[in-house]
């Protein structure tokens, strides 16, 4: 497989392809050991973090050290089955996990001004509170 990759040196690769994987539907326990040997069959790999909370566990970060490396990885191992599971292998794309972040931080913002205020989402309850409820006639 090296020898197919100094071949295709040449070749212009898509904009989405990038050193770091992102890997979806990992056993939960999955040691970074294993993860070596599943992706080191492709290449020189710098660094895989394996995640380990409640919202990370069974994902995983391959960072490998040649972009071509990731690209083979990514092309072969996609749907690859590790213990009855089947890989989802990605390219991260930072600029998705930023967004991600930047809506989070937003709306924990928008809680934080909300609770400050006293503003509630109903607003019933807000009319209410400030006097201009008006029953309703049934």
């Amino acid at each position: 497989m090296a020898m197919a990759n100094r071949q295709n040196r040449g070749a212009k690769l898509p904009p989405e392809v990038n050193r770091i994987l992102y890997i979806k539907n990992l056993p939960y326990k999955i040691t970074t050991e294993e993860m070596y040997e599943i992706f080191g069959k492709f290449g020189a790999v710098r660094q895989i973090r394996v995640g380990n909370t409640a919202e990370t566990r069974g994902t995983a970060f391959v960072v490998y050290e040649d972009i071509f490396d990731a690209k083979t990885a990514c092309e072969h191992l996609s749907g690859y089955n590790v213990s009855n599971r089947y890989l989802v292998v990605l390219y991260y794309q930072a600029t998705k996990a930023w967004k991600r972040m930047d809506t989070e931080k937003a709306r924990t913002k928008l809680e934080d001004i909300k609770e400050r205020y006293g503003i509630g989402g109903d607003i019933d309850k807000e009319k209410e509170k400030l006097g201009l409820f008006t029953p309703r006639r049934i």
